[in-house]
């Protein structure tokens, strides 16, 4: 334990939730692409279904620790964070927020009455994914306050607002 609390800088026992919440989170996610391989393949419901889905999911884990690891390695010196432990929450937060947005601009959508049977295939994706945008902007603040990084998150959308022309509307 001594070890994880000097490798991701934890000064305070209430942060050691993110490293354990960030490795909970990449086993799910492995499990969840590891049960989305095994019905690709046909597997579900065979003999082969939970040997599969262990050894698919305990490749998959070791195998996105490491690219997370690495991608710590690389944002470390880019994002200026006080301690290493809110590159995790950083990272929590992103996949949240991607997640959230994706999930909710469908039923926004619908409540918009532009549902994929309604109108062309072409519009009713081109609308959802630009509805995306602006719903991810606004969870991408509010979760990251919910995580303790709202000054992170905060200076993320206005450098990207900027990028886009937009920046004169937050200086």
């Amino acid at each position: 334990m001594q070890k994880l609390r000097q490798r991701w800088e934890i000064q305070k026992n209430w942060q050691i939730i993110f490293p354990i919440l960030g490795a909970l989170l990449v086993l799910f996610t492995a499990y969840t692409i590891s049960r989305s391989f095994l019905h690709l393949f046909g597997l579900n419901n065979t003999i082969f279904e939970w040997i599969f889905t262990i050894g698919g999911t305990l490749t998959l884990y070791f195998l996105l620790i490491k690219f997370f690891i690495w991608c710590f390695k690389k944002v470390e010196n880019k994002w200026k964070v006080e301690y290493k432990w809110e590159m995790i929450a950083i990272f929590i937060v992103f996949a949240l927020t991607g997640s959230a947005a994706g999930k909710l601009a469908g039923p926004l959508v619908h409540w918009i009455g532009l549902d994929s049977e309604n109108v062309h295939g072409a519009i009713y994706w081109t609308l959802r994914i630009l509805l995306i945008f602006p719903i991810y902007q606004i969870l991408l603040v509010f979760i990251g306050w919910l995580f303790g990084q709202y000054q992170f998150f905060w200076n993320f959308e206005k450098k990207m607002l900027k990028r886009l022309g937009l920046g004169t509307f937050f200086s």
